[in-house]
């Protein structure tokens, strides 16, 4: 029995936990301070202090940078385990904090793209690593307790960074957004050099060409993949949270009634106060929603089986999508966000369970390491099927309800696909 298991909770994690936990939270919360108003700060005119890119190319952008924060991890797994966890952050930290340096500075589009490309590298070797070092320094005694940790301290990061430095640092100019992120990877490098200690190698590594054979053999099982083809329609509605409701909250929400009640209750501590609802507090709901209601969700499915568990989150991502389109009235709008971010955190631990059941036998771990490809799809199909309707429906036609229907409608189709392939489709050693 390892060191680090005879002793329990908090207690039981080593130093290096605790430092690549600290790495997680400034790295998160720089990348969602970012993206909580990066599809704003793309398309605002140069004299309101943004770029004037129009909503397709911004589409373009994030169709391409989040597909490959979700497809390098593959890639980068396999390179830290040959090469070194310490050698794969110290290339992480250093690309991604300039990535975000040289999009403070630029102001077109290609050069802008190119900078959020070298960002999403620099993030996608990152990933891997930290979940990897949180894996090799837990054990089945502290792993479930540990991973629980990671995963508040992405949140944390999402909900504390666009709450306070956001807003202030916008106050100043929107490139200090993208200079707090690039200082917030950067001096990681720090940690990396003087705290960071490599972990125990795995005794053998994987070469590249199994990785390779390993992505073939998954995309070789019809069933496995038409289950992500289905899943990720949920994931096309997860990610207009950084598009096209932003522009949404931009072009049409008074969020007056909601200010006025943060004020009354602001006041009750400062003078004075004028706290604004804007465009990096929709991070902040579903950030803040997730860290207060998870345990409890998770507390509430353990026992229910998968597939209805995730269909009920689905059909509640799907309802708080529906809600935007019911009404302007900035606690409806609200209250849209916070039913999503439920249906989230309803349905996606579940999706994870899910994919363990499908799976065969001997293959479960591969599986599950490849059922990510959800957010490839979603975040690739999202992007500009997001934005190509919100000009069409929203500028063009001025209805934004009929864009809300139509990502409803996708939510719906979603829940169906999900009924058809669990009826016909579920590998019968499973069932």
């Amino acid at each position: 029995m390892s060191a680090t298991s005879q002793k329990s909770g908090f207690k039981s994690f080593p130093k290096n936990f605790w430092t690549v936990i600290t790495m997680e939270f400034f790295e998160r919360g720089s990348y969602y301070g970012v993206m909580s108003v990066l599809s704003v700060y793309l398309i605002l005119s140069p004299a309101e202090g943004g770029l004037g890119f129009s909503k397709e190319g911004v589409g373009i952008i994030k169709s391409t940078i989040t597909p490959l924060l979700y497809l390098l991890p593959i890639l980068a797994g396999a390179l830290a385990d040959r090469f070194g966890y310490r050698r794969t952050l110290m290339m992480a930290f250093a690309v991604m904090s300039m990535g975000y340096f040289l999009t403070s500075l630029s102001t077109s589009y290609s050069l802008v793209f190119m900078s959020l490309i070298l960002m999403a590298i620099g993030a996608g070797f990152f990933k891997p690593v930290i979940s990897g070092t949180i894996a090799r320094v837990t054990d089945e005694n502290n792993s479930t307790l540990g991973f629980g940790i990671f995963y508040w301290a992405i949140n944390l990061g999402a909900f504390i960074f666009p709450l306070i430095l956001v807003p202030y640092l916008k106050g100043i100019g929107w490139n200090y957004i993208f200079i707090m992120a690039a200082v917030g990877t950067g001096s990681m490098l720090l940690l990396n050099i003087f705290v960071y200690k490599e972990p125990p190698r795995p005794e053998s590594t994987k070469p590249l060409s199994e990785v390779l054979k390993g992505i073939l053999l998954v995309l070789k099982d019809y069933r496995f993949v038409l289950m992500i083809v289905i899943y990720s329609g949920f994931w096309i509605l997860y990610f207009q949270m950084f598009d096209t409701v932003l522009w949404y909250l931009k072009d049409y929400m008074d969020m007056t009634p909601v200010n006025n009640v943060i004020n009354r209750f602001l006041g009750l501590f400062t003078a004075n106060p004028s706290w604004k609802f804007d465009a990096e507090h929709v991070t902040v709901i579903n950030a803040g929603a997730i860290i207060l209601l998870q345990l409890l969700i998770s507390s509430l499915v353990k026992k229910t089986p998968a597939l209805p568990t995730m269909i009920v989150g689905i059909g509640l991502g799907t309802i708080g999508m529906g809600i935007l389109a019911i009404s302007t009235y900035a606690w409806v709008f609200v209250a849209g966000l916070v039913i999503f971010s439920i249906g989230e955190m309803t349905a996606h631990p579940k999706f994870i369970s899910y994919i363990g059941l499908i799976a065969p036998p001997d293959k479960k771990a591969l599986y599950l390491g490849y059922s990510f490809l959800y957010g490839v799809i979603g975040s690739g199909i999202g992007g500009i099927l997001g934005a190509t309707l919100y000009v069409h429906f929203v500028d063009g036609l001025g209805r934004p309800g009929l864009l809300w229907f139509i990502f409803s409608m996708i939510g719906v189709a979603t829940i169906i696909g999900l009924l058809l392939f669990n009826h016909y489709l579920k590998p019968k050693h499973n069932s």
